[in-house]
C-alpha cells in the first residue's frame, strides 16, 4: 500500500499521508516518499499549489516512536532520519496544510513546514516530545517559537499538552479554523485563489517571507527589495500593472 496518495487536480494538487492504521505516524519510509511526492509536484510547471493532508481522525499523530525508541545517540545521529524532513521547507510553491485530528509532534512539526495551515474544528496540536524525555527534532523548537512567540512555545513544548484548532488559532500557529468537513474545500479554495497570482511573485513573496524567520530587520528589509526591483524585470509584472491600468483581470504566464 503506498504511504502517500496524490490527486491532481490541476493547476493544484492534494498530497495525502496514508498510514491509517498508524494515525499516519511519519516513519522514514513515509517521509520519503512524501518528499519524493512534493519535490516531483514543485518541478512540475501544471501544479501552481500544493495541499498536504491526512485523515479525517488524524494529519500525523508525530514520529514513528517504536522505530527510535531503542537507538542510542550515536545511531539516532549517524541514521540522522530528520534530514530528509528539512526538505519539506525547501518546497518553492505554496504549500497549504490542511489538518483534521491529530497534528502532534512531528506532525506538528509537519504542518509548520508548510507556508499556511487551515485546520478543522476538530484538529488538535501539540509538541509531546518532553513527555518521552525528549524534545522536538524536526523543527519544533524554533519554527514553533516564531509562530506563536517565547511564552508560549514555553508552555507547550515544556508542558507537553494538546491544543485545541481554536487554541493554536487564537496563539497565531493557524490561519483559519473550520467544520472538520469543510477542511480540504477550504484549503482548494484558498489555493486557487493563490494560483491566479503571478508564479514568479509567489515564489519571490514567499522567499522574503521566510528569509524573515532567518534574518535580522535591517537585511530582511534588503532581501525584500532586492526580490521587489527583480519583479520589474519580468512579464508578469507588465502585465500586472497594465491590467491594473486597464481595469482588467491580468493573464500570468509565469515569464
Amino acid at each position: 500500500m503506498p504511504l502517500i496518495l496524490v490527486h491532481r487536480e490541476e493547476p493544484i494538487a492534494v498530497v495525502q499521508l496514508n498510514r491509517p492504521e498508524a494515525l499516519n505516524a511519519l516513519n522514514p519510509a513515509l517521509m520519503q516518499e512524501l518528499v519524493v511526492a512534493l519535490e516531483t509536484l514543485d518541478d512540475d510547471a501544471k501544479i501552481r499549489a500544493i495541499i498536504l493532508t491526512g485523515s479525517e481522525k488524524s494529519f500525523a499523530a508525530g514520529a514513528d516512536i517504536k522505530e527510535m525508541a531503542a537507538l542510542t545517540a550515536a545511531e539516532i545521529k549517524k541514521q540522522n532520519p530528520l534530514q530528509v524532513w528539512d526538505r519539506v521547507a525547501t518546497i518553492k510553491k505554496p504549500l497549504i496544510a490542511a489538518v483534521s485530528g491529530f497534528a502532534l509532534g512531528g506532525g506538528c512539526e509537519l504542518s509548520m513546514m508548510c507556508d499556511i495551515i487551515i485546520a478543522s474544528d476538530t484538529a488538535k496540536f501539540g509538541q509531546l516530545e518532553i513527555n518521552l524525555g525528549i524534545i522536538p527534532g524536526a523543527g519544533g523548537t524554533q519554527r514553533l517559537t516564531h509562530a506563536i512567540g517565547k511564552s508560549k512555545a514555553m508552555e507547550w513544548i515544556l508542558s507537553g499538552n494538546i491544543y485545541s484548532a481554536q487554541e493554536a488559532a487564537e496563539a497565531g500557529l493557524v490561519s483559519k479554523v473550520v467544520p472538520a468537513a469543510q477542511v480540504l474545500n477550504e484549503a482548494k479554495k484558498l489555493a486557487l485563489t493563490i494560483v491566479e497570482k503571478s508564479p514568479i511573485a509567489l515564489a519571490a513573496a514567499k522567499k522574503a517571507i521566510l528569509a524573515s524567520l532567518d534574518l535580522p530587520l535591517t537585511e530582511g528589509l534588503q532581501k525584500e527589495r532586492q526580490l521587489f526591483y527583480q519583479l520589474f524585470d519580468t512579464q508578469d509584472q507588465k502585465e500586472g500593472m497594465q491590467a491594473f491600468l486597464e481595469k482588467r483581470k491580468p493573464n500570468f504566464t509565469g515569464k
